[in-house]
């Protein structure tokens, strides 16, 4: 698949149920939140990018902590519900700018910070976006990047990529902590710390919130049910389908 035919399932994958991720309590909440907020603490004069922004949140957390946040993603209907709920909180230093994160319209070190949440995994090809941030920081500007992280083990990684593409079809890859490593530092920014979180999905509003069609759904419930216990333990795997999964917090600098 071309890079311009996956960006456009993302925005038909997206753009049909955005408004939904502005009120889903996985993407509103986070203990994550508390942790870029700290980052920006002081830094009132800081320009920062949220990339692959989505409903917003990121932005909405610390946008009243610094001068401007451009909320960058492919959609632009998710752009629209970010505009229009920035507007409703008295946001006015949130700017929405549609594209890719493989193609930042921006200029060199235009950036003091970049933050991306639950997005990478939809990036069609990660090491090029991570150039990209590298490219829009200021030197010494931090990165930020918070996605589901695969576990690394093949038994535990195949599985986690097929419930999450049976359930997204704009699901590209959720990276180990070790491809996120050697990704950051081929792009040619220092990872300045990891952390790892547990996050619990509830199946029927996951399913919901990207509307997956009735046959992927009854296929993720069955290969759940067909897997073995290493794999249903790991996940925590319930019979109402809902299961945990991990998460990455990674820092970097330029």
């Amino acid at each position: 698949m071309t890079s311009n035919a996956h960006s456009q399932v993302v925005q038909k994958q997206f753009g049909e149920q955005a408004s939904a991720y502005l009120s889903s309590t996985v993407h509103a909440q986070g203990a994550e939140f508390a942790l870029l907020q700290a980052e920006v603490a002081g830094k009132g004069t800081a320009r920062l990018l949220d990339l692959g922004c989505g409903a917003g949140h990121v932005s909405f957390h610390v946008a009243p902590q610094v001068r401007e946040v451009v909320a960058y993603d492919l959609s632009q209907q998710m752009l629209d519900v970010v505009a229009g709920a920035a507007q409703e909180r008295g946001l006015g230093n949130i700017r929405t700018v549609l594209g890719a994160a493989e193609r930042l319209p921006f200029a060199d070190g235009e950036f003091d910070f970049v933050f991306s949440r639950y997005s990478a995994h939809h990036w069609s090809d990660l090491g090029l976006a991570l150039r990209e941030v590298r490219r829009v920081l200021k030197p010494g500007g931090v990165a930020a990047f918070i996605d589901v992280l695969s576990p690394g083990s093949p038994l535990l990684d195949t599985y986690l990529q097929s419930v999450e593409v049976l359930r997204d079809t704009s699901h590209v890859r959720d990276y180990s902590a070790g491809e996120w490593l050697r990704q950051v530092s081929e792009a040619g920014l220092h990872t300045r710390s990891t952390s790892r979180q547990r996050l619990r999905l509830e199946y029927s509003s996951w399913v919901e919130r990207m509307r997956t069609p009735e046959p992927l759904r009854v296929a993720i419930r069955q290969l759940q049910q067909a897997m073995g216990n290493e794999v249903r333990e790991y996940f925590e795997i319930a019979a109402d389908g809902s299961f945990s999964t991990d998460v990455l917090v990674l820092w970097a600098e330029r």
